[in-house]
Parts: C-alpha cells; structure tokens; sequence
C-alpha cells in the first residue's frame, strides 16, 4: 500500500476507513485482493444502486466497446444519447407526467447543482437560493454555499454568499415557516430565485422530510414564484422506493438534480431536468467536457430498461426498506437507555448516537469501524458524525440484509458497552 501514501494526497478519507486494497466486485459484495469479501451498504455513496458490475448491464457495456461505440462526444449528437434520452423519456419521465428537459451539466452531482443555480438565477433575476440546515449539495463552491455542514463550508477557503439558511423538517421548521418568513415585511429575508432541497438529507445524517412538510414548501414556491429545486442525487433512482424521492409527496419540481445511480454502472453522469420554460440558455451558456460519457449513456438506458420498465423494483426496494426499518428498530429497542434513533426512508437508513451527547461521534465511528472487521462496508453521516448510515444495494437480498443487521447489533452492543 506504500504507493498510495507516497503519491496520492492527504485529501483522501475512504480509503483510510477502510485499509485494504479492493481487486473485484459483484453483486452486493466488494472482494479485496487476498480474496476476502466485504458486503457492502455503503455502494459507492448511493452511485452502485444495483450493486457491482450487474451482468445486464456489464453485458451492454461490453457489447458497445467491442463494436467501437463513441465513448466521448462532450455534447454531440451519438446514438448511444439518443437512445439513452429515449429511455428516460420512456420509462421515468412520461409515466410520471413530466415533461422536464434534460441538461447534461458535467460528470457529477455537484455540476448538477450548480447548473440548476445559475439557470433559477438567470429565469428569476434574483440572486439568493434558500437552502435547509443539515443539507449537504457538493464540494464546489456554489454548492458549499447551500450546504449546511459547516466544516465542508470552511474548506472553500473564501465567503460562501448568496444564500439563506431555514430550518428543515424536525429542525424547528413547522410546514409554514417559510411562508410566514416571505409573508412578513420585517424578517428581512428577501424574495429568493430558488429554493434547494433534499426529501433525505443522507450526508446531512439521514433526516427525512415528511410528505407534509414537502407540500407546503412546493405550495410557498408556487405562491411566491421562488423555483423549487429538488436535488435528488443520492436519494434518486429508487433509493427510497419510487424512481424520484419527491413523488410520494405528490410534488413537482421546476429543477431535479440527478447523478450518481443514473448510470446504473458507478460510471460518471449527471442531469439537471428543468421545465421547458425554464430552458432560457443559449447554446455554450453552461459547458463542459465530459457532457457526453457514451458507456455512461448505454448502462444508463441499460438501467431503466432492466429495473424501471415496471413496478418490480420499487415494490422490492419498499418491501427491503420495510425489514431495515425493522431490523434498526429491534437494534435501538434492545439499547433504550442509550437513546439511540432509527431513521430513513427505503433503502436509506441511519442509526443516530446523537443522545449519547460528547461521545457520539467517536461512538458511530466505532460502530463503522467494528463493521469493517467484521467484513460489512458502512460510513457515518451527520454534521457531528454522529449517525451510522446505511445504503445497501436496491437488489439486496433478504440474507444480506439480515446479515448486515446483524453486524451492525454486534458491533453496537460492542461499543455501547465501551
């Protein structure tokens, strides 16, 4: 491993939760290469949906490099686009009722983001986006600046403006909060141009906004003529059992961001879907040069054909999120003096220390890093660390699950009792 720390920069941090060297992956499991197998619930931050190298869409893959398929295009037009274009107007958008267009920002979530900024900020002619305490939109500074983790915001290393921070559901944000804050001539927050917002906040340690909650901040974007932004990129393509997160709630956005799972295959892609009438750019406005990663486009359509051309998937991501939420449920009852939470939405779910107060933080890392012995992949999310997160594949089985769950007690008991 001296390679890696001789060449590679300290920014790295994955690699340092978890020291081994990885050789291959299939499925729900990542091998190291002495061969050992770790079962993974952390896939690739939310990017691996469908676990690692899913033979349909290996099988496209391969059939498309052997035959000399255009891997690069930035935003020329390719059979491999149209096809995949094709696709998601087939079996995600016109089911659903949308008739969003499709920008192709950059190759990940944060080009997404910003690209969804800067067009809400040239429709409206306003500059301010509100954002939500415990919210997390990306690395560049855009996105930084409608993040509410305050060290990722120090690491920009200048002022992050232009944007308002309001409480989000469960942080003393009532339904109406928002409303009441543009309704009254003395909060002093002015008319913004858009406002971003995560249905799960997974980085932010897996808050969830109730349906509720959701249609009273659509109703206050509506009322007012503030865009509504949904950034949707970890919690996208099935993760909480529909193909959007919002669609539960019954809202549509003016903006969704996507990445990460869009591909199907962890290979780099991102959408920014905006209302036709919102498409005010001209041509060039917002560039960049890997708009067009054909092997992306063809797992991608690959994706959608295999698992949303029908229902099965969400019903088994639901059924799956069901027996999670069970299996934390059990886990937290079992501790009741420690205080600690389950919470999620399908196959997004975190275990929170936070009620251990000082010690949480260094607590859940115990929790992940006992995991990672014991051959189970799991992060921890929350500003403070301080919440055991937990993103299995969509294709889990019922044993994986039990399995990890099972890890998961052990080590929680584990750590409790330190």
């Amino acid at each position: 491993m001296s390679v890696f720390e001789e060449l590679e920069s300290e920014v790295r941090s994955y690699s340092r939760n978890w020291p081994v060297v990885f050789d291959r992956a299939t499925g729900s499991r990542l091998h190291s290469e002495d061969g050992r197998g770790y079962l993974d619930f952390f896939t690739g931050a939310g990017a691996l949906n469908y676990g690692h190298n899913p033979p349909v869409l290996k099988r496209a893959l391969l059939d498309y490099l052997a035959r000399d398929g255009v891997a690069h295009s930035l935003d020329m037009l390719t059979v491999a686009r149209r096809q995949f274009l094709e696709t998601l107007r087939d079996t995600v958008l016109r089911p659903r009722g949308l008739d969003h267009r499709v920008v192709f920002p950059g190759p990940g979530g944060a080009n997404a983001v910003e690209a969804a900024l800067k067009l809400a900020r040239r429709v409206t002619g306003r500059t301010t986006v509100v954002s939500f305490t415990g919210s997390f939109h990306g690395m560049t500074l855009g996105a930084l600046a409608v993040s509410g983790n305050a060290a990722k915001r120090a690491a920009a290393g200048v002022p992050l403006g232009h944007a308002v921070p309001m409480p989000y559901d469960g942080w003393g944000g009532d339904p109406g909060h928002f409303g009441r804050m543009l309704e009254n001539p003395g909060s002093g927050l002015d008319l913004p141009a858009a406002v971003i917002v995560e249905t799960v906040q997974g980085e932010g340690g897996v808050h969830t906004a109730s349906p509720e909650w959701l249609r009273a901040l659509a109703a206050t974007c509506r009322r007012h003529g503030v865009l509504l932004i949904v950034d949707d990129v970890q919690m996208g393509c099935g993760r909480t059992g529909p193909f959007f997160s919002f669609e539960d709630a019954g809202i549509v956005p003016d903006m969704v961001c996507l990445s990460k799972a869009i591909s199907g295959y962890g290979l780099p892609l991102a959408l920014t879907l905006v209302r036709p009438e919102l498409d005010v750019w001209r041509p060039g406005d917002h560039n960049g040069t890997f708009r067009g990663v054909g092997p992306a486009f063809v797992t991608g359509a690959a994706a959608l054909r295999a698992y949303w051309s029908g229902p099965d998937l969400e019903k088994a991501v639901r059924g799956a999120g069901e027996r999670l939420a069970a299996g934390l449920t059990e886990l937290v009852r079992a501790h009741a003096d420690a205080g600690l939470r389950a919470r999620g939405r399908g196959l997004a779910a975190g275990l929170d220390f936070g009620a251990l107060g000082k010690g949480a933080g260094e607590t859940a890392s115990r929790v992940a890093a006992g995991a990672f012995r014991r051959g189970l992949l799991v992060e921890t999310s929350g500003a403070d660390g301080s919440v055991v997160k937990l993103l299995p594949p969509l294709t889990v089985t019922d044993e994986e699950l039990e399995e990890g769950l099972a890890v998961l007690a052990a080590e929680t008991a584990h750590a409790l009792a330190r």
